[in-house]
C-alpha cells in the first residue's frame, strides 16, 4: 500500500488528485462506485469525516486521517458542496471505470518498488480489503469493520477474520504452551508453525 500511495507524481494537479484518491479508498474502505459519486458536500470538515452512500442509498459515516482530509481540503478548492470531489482530466466526475485505470496504472509504476505488486491483480476492491485486514491487525473488532465497510451482513466481514494468517498466528502465539525455559523462536521463523497454519 505504501508503494502504491508513493507511485502518483504529485508534482502535478492529475497526480495530486490520484494521490487523494488513492489515499480516500484506504481509509474509507469505499468501494470504487462510492468514490466516484462522493461530493464535496459529504465532507464534513469539522468532525474530519465523510459521509458515504453505500449499496441500498445506506449512509455510513467514515472518519478520515488528517492528511486525507488535507489532501480533500486541497482537491475540493472553492468548488461547491454539491460538485463531485473526483473528476477526470475533462473536469467530468470520474466514473468507477476511471477509478479501476488509475488504480492498474499506478500499480505498474509501484511495481518497481514493489515486484509484488506486478504479479498480483490490484483494484479499488483489493484496497477495500486491504483496509480490512489492516484494521483487524490493528485489533479493531469485526462489529465497527462490518460497520465501516458499510456490510449488512457480519458474515460478510467475517471473511476477513477467516482468511488473515498473520492474525491467527498471532493469536495461536498467544496460547502456544512453554517449552522449560527454551527461548521460544518468533513464529515467522518457525517452518512447521507456518505450514501447519497454511493447512487451516
Amino acid at each position: 500500500m505504501d508503494a502504491l500511495l508513493a507511485a502518483p507524481d504529485r508534482h502535478t494537479l492529475l497526480g495530486q488528485r490520484d494521490f487523494a484518491l488513492l489515499l480516500f479508498l484506504y481509509n474509507s474502505g469505499a468501494r470504487a462506485s462510492e468514490v466516484a459519486t462522493l461530493r464535496i458536500g459529504n465532507i464534513d470538515w469539522y468532525t474530519q469525516s465523510a459521509r458515504i452512500i453505500g449499496k441500498g442509498n445506506k449512509l455510513r459515516i467514515c472518519p478520515l486521517w488528517p492528511v486525507t482530509m488535507e489532501q480533500l481540503r486541497s482537491l475540493s478548492g472553492q468548488r461547491g458542496s454539491e460538485q463531485y470531489v473526483f473528476l477526470n482530466r475533462n473536469g467530468q466526475p470520474i466514473t468507477r471505470f476511471g477509478i479501476h485505470t488509475l488504480v492498474e496504472r499506478h500499480v505498474l509504476t509501484a511495481a518497481a518498488q514493489a515486484p509484488s505488486l506486478g504479479t498480483k491483480r490490484v483494484s479499488p476492491h483489493v484496497i477495500r480489503h486491504t483496509t480490512a485486514t489492516h484494521l483487524l491487525r490493528a485489533g479493531v473488532d469485526i462489529n465497527t469493520i462490518r460497520a465501516w465497510l458499510g456490510h449488512v451482513s457480519l458474515n460478510t466481514t467475517n471473511i476477513y477474520a477467516e482468511t488473515d494468517l498473520e492474525t491467527k498466528a498471532r493469536a495461536l502465539e498467544t496460547c502456544e504452551p512453554g517449552t522449560l525455559g527454551a527461548k521460544v523462536k518468533p513464529w515467522r521463523n518457525r517452518p512447521d508453525l507456518m505450514d501447519f497454519l497454511r493447512r487451516l
